[in-house]
């Protein structure tokens, strides 16, 4: 499903992203960790438009998206969430939601302008599907609520609700368990579970090592830009060359669990 061949992003003297070479297969779920600024979040941004690459390319189902608008990367198939909780925090919860499905809406400029039925039962089919989402992850009874007064947990299961909004067959997750306690830690790997269960692919970012390792069908590693292992949760686990990446000189002495 995706193809990154010699992704590389390079800021001034900086390299964050080194010659990345990465697939995930329709129907998986990935996990890429690292730790802190070993360019993560820049494949992120890389693979959905938010930056350009300096080298290399990306591939989803066949097509090369390398250099794309971040609203035409949307338009064929890829959602992401992000690190902060970028929700509108004046409009409700139903209200971002029906905001993220409008990609998927279709209503032109003068069928919105006229109100023609054509846009009605559009918007009629928009508000339907909103809903159906809010059932799904867990947001029905919060639906009239604005987003600001949110509980910080409720924030994260909105931004993936909106992200959902749009129809994803990939949908790439930032740190979606940050700032949570353990009871909405718990929620969240349920959510996500849900998600993958119901058909779509899964690349995941996550600084909370037992929730990625319970999670993840394979886990691709980055140090300073650079992919240093990729296997199962358990090969990860014994590698000593990601043990060495998080943990320096305390080597084998608290392994990664």
């Amino acid at each position: 499903m995706l193809e990154l061949r010699g992704l590389t992003k390079q800021f001034g003297g900086v390299t964050a992203v080194d010659s990345l070479d990465m697939d995930i297969s329709a129907g998986e779920l990935v996990g890429l960790i690292g730790p802190n600024g070993a360019g993560k979040t820049t494949v992120f941004n890389l693979v959905t438009g938010f930056a350009r690459p300096s080298k290399g390319t990306v591939v989803f189902n066949g097509r090369n998206l390398t250099g794309m608008s971040t609203h035409s990367v949307a338009k064929v198939g890829l959602a992401r969430t992000f690190q902060m909780s970028n929700v509108f925090r004046s409009l409700t919860v139903i209200e971002n939601v029906i905001a993220g499905a409008h990609l998927d809406a279709r209503i032109s400029f003068w069928e919105s302008l006229f109100h023609t039925p054509s846009a009605q039962r559009k918007s009629s089919r928009v508000r339907a599907q909103a809903e159906e989402i809010l059932e799904f992850v867990g947001l029905q009874e919060s639906r009239d609520t604005p987003a600001a007064v949110l509980p910080h947990g409720h924030k994260r299961t909105l931004g993936i609700a909106v992200a959902l909004a749009a129809r994803p067959q990939l949908l790439l997750l930032d740190e979606p368990l940050s700032g949570m306690n353990a009871q909405e830690v718990d929620q969240a790997m349920a959510l996500i579970r849900k998600i993958w269960e119901s058909g779509i692919t899964i690349l995941l970012i996550e600084h909370n090592m037992r929730a990625a390792m319970a999670l993840s069908q394979r886990i691709t590693v980055l140090e300073m830009g650079k992919k240093i292992a990729e296997g199962t949760p358990a090969e990860i686990k014994a590698n000593d060359r990601v043990i060495q990446a998080y943990l320096g000189a305390k080597g084998r002495a608290a392994r990664v669990d």
